[in-house]
Order: C-alpha cells, then sequence, then structure tokens
C-alpha cells in the first residue's frame, strides 16, 4: 500500500469527486463509501465487460490536522495477468489472432496504469487547491526549547533568546510528504531515503 501525505485545504471529497469523474468510464466503474471526513473510492473494472481482464483498486481518502492522507491499495493483478496471457497463447497459436485481441490488450495496458493515473489525478486535484506534499502553514513554526517563543521555519536562532534552531527544523520526504525527524536517513511512512 502506497501512502502520501498532502498539507493544505483539501477534503476527501474533493479528491473522491475528482477520482469519479475521471475513472468512470469505459471499462472501469466507481463507487465511494463514507462521509466527509474518511472516504474509500474503489476503482475496479466492469464485470463481464467486452475485452480486457478484471483488476480493482481502493483509494482511501482521510482528514488531518494538516490536509488529508491518500493511501492506495495494492492493484489486482490477476485478471490482467490472465487476459494477457490469452492474448500470448491466441498469437503463439496463430500470429493473426493478436489483431482480434487489440482491443483486450489496449484494455489489459489501461488497466494496469490505473495506479499510476489516480496519482496523477489527485496531483491536479492537489496543484487546483494549492495543495503539496511539502510542510503545512502550522507546521512553519518552530517552539525555541529554550524560551518557548515560536520561530519561522528556516530561522538559524531563535528570535527572542538568540538560542540555536537547526536541530529543531522539521522537514517532509519528497515523496510521500511525511513529516521526518532530522535524524532520520530513511521516511518511517514510505520507507525511501531522505536527501540529506
Amino acid at each position: 500500500m502506497e501512502q502520501r501525505i498532502y498539507h493544505g485545504n483539501m477534503n476527501p471529497t474533493d479528491v473522491a469527486e475528482a477520482l469519479l469523474a475521471f475513472f468512470n468510464r469505459g471499462n472501469l466503474r466507481t463507487q465511494t463509501v463514507g462521509n466527509n471526513n474518511e472516504m474509500q473510492v474503489q476503482i475496479a473494472t466492469r464485470p463481464g465487460a467486452s475485452s480486457g481482464g478484471e483488476t480493482a483498486v481502493t483509494v482511501q481518502l482521510k482528514k488531518v490536522e494538516d490536509g488529508i492522507v491518500v493511501s492506495i491499495s495494492d492493484q489486482a493483478w490477476l485478471g490482467i495477468a490472465a487476459s494477457m496471457g490469452q492474448t500470448v497463447i491466441a498469437t503463439l497459436l496463430n500470429p493473426w489472432n493478436l489483431i482480434g485481441r487489440l482491443d483486450d490488450l489496449a484494455q489489459d495496458v489501461e488497466s494496469l496504469q490505473i495506479h499510476e493515473k489516480v496519482w496523477q489525478v489527485i496531483a491536479s486535484v492537489a496543484q487546483t487547491h494549492n495543495v503539496s506534499t511539502q510542510i503545512s502553514e502550522r507546521l512553519q513554526r518552530l517552539e525555541c526549547l529554550f524560551c518557548g517563543t515560536a520561530n519561522p521555519v528556516g530561522e538559524g536562532r531563535c528570535i527572542a533568546c538568540g538560542a540555536p534552531l537547526g536541530n529543531i527544523q522539521p522537514r517532509t520526504c519528497l515523496v510521500c510528504g511525511f513529516v521526518v525527524l532530522r535524524g532520520e536517513r530513511n521516511c518511517p511512512n514510505c520507507g525511501k531515503l531522505i536527501p540529506v
């Protein structure tokens, strides 16, 4: 399961509506479950579709204090693999069979790209709402460990007492947006290496 945190003023409903609008077409169908604070969008191929294999993905959207957390379940590949296998066998038996299976092959390739397309739709919604995986507005203030004064992120020394602030500066994972601590080499959320 892949997860990203988007900081800013965006609701699960905003993302769910965009996913419904984009994926509820052709051989795909979508449905939502949940409320404004926590939703699931299920994207799957239509049962009994005339071409392509079957697959399904669930997108979980949860409102948190500084934005939303988006998680995408692992995609079910079995139906697509079976359909692609059928195309390969038919082509091996007679290369002209490939012409008859082009629709199936095109649907299979489109179904394989659902995961990436979900992230593209979410990125588009995030851009529209001026939201990103960068640190949210609330997290852009640091409290001095010595005097308790709020300081802007990036400030080297406390604006009140002059104490160094370098060790408490927050940052986010460039891949998923999770807030990481100074000493962490890998993101505790997605496991990616954090650049120094």
